[in-house]
């Protein structure tokens, strides 16, 4: 059945509404929402780009689709149950108890566009979170005996362990799991960070976004959410066989503080990209790592001239693969 598209919030994008029933976490009833840039019937189709934001996120980086619209891709990104369009009234922000979750919204919007698509390579692209969550699903695709109809996947700060070091870590899990089942909405208190600063046009950044959809500060961490992250990694770190090449994009350096700097535009104020290269091999099979000097937590919103040297390595990627001209 056709989609219902119908305008987005991004000039130039539509929206179509999935309906997913009942939250199994008890938050009433669930949608995702599927974006798409507005498809230009002159320029032919070679093929079709997904796209999954990250925690405290939503799709608004119109950039990133017109990159992959000139080299011929449509271009589709997902809002995530509880997420960004996807968020109804009285839902905690971006909370699922298991990122199994995701399959079903995933699935439906993979098969829209293999509908919309057919006979074209579909590559999936993911920030931070987003880029636990694909991986995931992939595997749990194929250990199902129905892999997704995927040929490859293109990551951006993948979200792969959790910050500090592994004194830290294995405590934290394990008072995650029994804080899970008792208190699981329960908000934790994590250090101020500069990064939404760095990025937002009211304050030192070039981008605009919706606020009330990306909270300069990020919404709320819970304990449900984060010991299902947790699980998750544990799930990567076993290793997995997601069956397509891979491309992983990061910064260079980290760089973890509570007040705004110079060196807050040119790090990951987010997440420890040693721990992003230590697990990029868990993937399986083809995997490129291209560390990107200077750049920012979310690599296509880094200053100008970082951004421009992270696109060139996907087109290059792209290129080696015959999924972009030469």
């Amino acid at each position: 059945m056709p989609l219902d598209w119908k305008p987005d919030l991004l000039d130039g994008f539509q929206q179509h509404t999935f309906d997913l029933g009942r939250d199994p976490d008890g938050e009433g009833t669930a949608a995702a929402v599927l974006v798409r840039k507005e498809p230009d019937d002159a320029v032919p189709v070679r093929g079709a780009v997904l796209y999954t934001h990250g925690f405290s996120d939503y799709f608004f980086q119109t950039e990133l689709a017109d990159f992959f619209a000139a080299r011929g891709f449509a271009f589709y990104a997902l809002d995530l149950r509880k997420c960004g369009r996807a968020r109804r009234p009285g839902q905690t922000a971006h909370y699922v108890s298991d990122l199994a979750r995701y399959d079903q919204e995933l699935d439906l919007a993979v098969a829209a566009i293999a509908a919309e698509h057919p006979d074209v390579p579909l590559l999936l692209a993911a920030h931070s979170t987003g880029g636990l969550i694909l991986p995931l699903w992939l595997q749990r695709r194929r250990a199902a005996g129905s892999p997704a109809p995927v040929s490859g996947l293109i990551l951006n700060s993948p979200w792969f362990d959790l910050q500090g070091g592994a004194a830290q870590r294995g405590p934290v899990t394990q008072l995650l799991r029994l804080a899970a089942r008792a208190v699981p909405l329960r908000a934790l208190r994590l250090p101020a960070s500069p990064y939404g600063d760095t990025l937002h046009r009211s304050r030192t950044g070039e981008w605009d976004f919706d606020l009330e959809l990306k909270p300069l500060q990020g919404f709320p961490v819970t304990v449900g959410w984060l010991n299902a992250i947790r699980r998750g990694h544990a799930a990567l770190h076993r290793g997995l066989d997601i069956g397509v090449p891979s491309l992983i994009l990061r910064s260079d350096r980290t760089h973890f503080s509570t007040r705004y700097s110079e060196l807050s535009d040119r790090a990951d104020l987010i997440l420890d990209v040693a721990q992003i290269a230590r697990w990029a091999g868990c993937l399986g099979g083809e995997t490129t790592v291209v560390p990107v000097p200077g750049a920012r937590h979310d690599v296509f919103l880094s200053r100008s001239d970082v951004r421009a040297r992270a696109y060139d390595a996907v087109d290059t990627w792209l290129r080696q693969r015959a999924w972009a001209s030469s």
